[in-house]
């Protein structure tokens, strides 16, 4: 395959990746019974899984390209302040996790890297609600109330998801993988008998 045809094959399979991820949000739903409006859903798992099959920069892409997406279908009842949370706490957790799996590609190494993003997305996610989110959504909300909602809500709801997302990664990962190499294996073919 040409350094070409490698590059465009990459991005077909992010902007495959990035599509999904946007589908995936159709299907939110809540965790945290106190906090209904602090929904879920599974779109990071193809960002996650295409972060470690591409590497981080590929994930923020992909981040940015599904947040950007949904907003042009969906539209916003937040003024984007939602997707900029998507934006942000998905980046939290794919970046240091595929930083990670990108070094040495191994079980273990992508399990430490979503423990390690599971961690970065609950703690990032804290700062981001406190300094920037909450204010930006709820002017005038007490630093006491701010602080109380992220250590009750955000935070919880945080790790639940990086780790409801990292467990099915693993789980689905090898064999999306082995579909992809087989996939490129097949391309080279076909490109050498041209």
């Amino acid at each position: 395959m040409t350094n070409v045809s490698v590059k465009t094959s990459t991005l077909v399979k992010m902007s495959l990746f990035s599509a999904i991820a946007v589908v995936l949000m159709y299907f939110d739903f809540p965790i945290l019974p106190a906090f209904p409006w602090l929904t879920t859903d599974f779109s990071e798992l193809p960002i996650l899984i295409g972060t470690f099959a591409f590497g981080p920069l590929a994930g923020v892409v992909m981040e940015l390209v599904k947040n950007i997406a949904i907003t042009l279908i969906k539209g916003t009842a937040t003024a984007g302040i939602g997707q900029l949370a998507n934006f942000i706490m998905g980046c939290a957790l794919v970046v240091p996790a595929g930083i990670l799996y990108s070094k040495n590609r191994t079980k273990k190494n992508a399990i430490i890297g979503m423990a390690i993003g599971a961690v970065t997305m609950a703690v990032v996610g804290a700062i981001a609600n406190y300094f920037l989110l909450i204010p930006l959504f709820m002017p005038g909300q007490k630093p006491a109330w701010i602080m109380n909602y992220v250590l009750t809500g955000v935070v919880p709801f945080n790790l639940i998801k990086a780790v409801m997302v990292s467990v099915i990664t693993f789980i689905v990962y090898k064999r999306v993988s082995i579909a992809m190499h087989i996939e490129t294996k097949n391309n080279m073919k076909s490109v050498n008998q041209n």
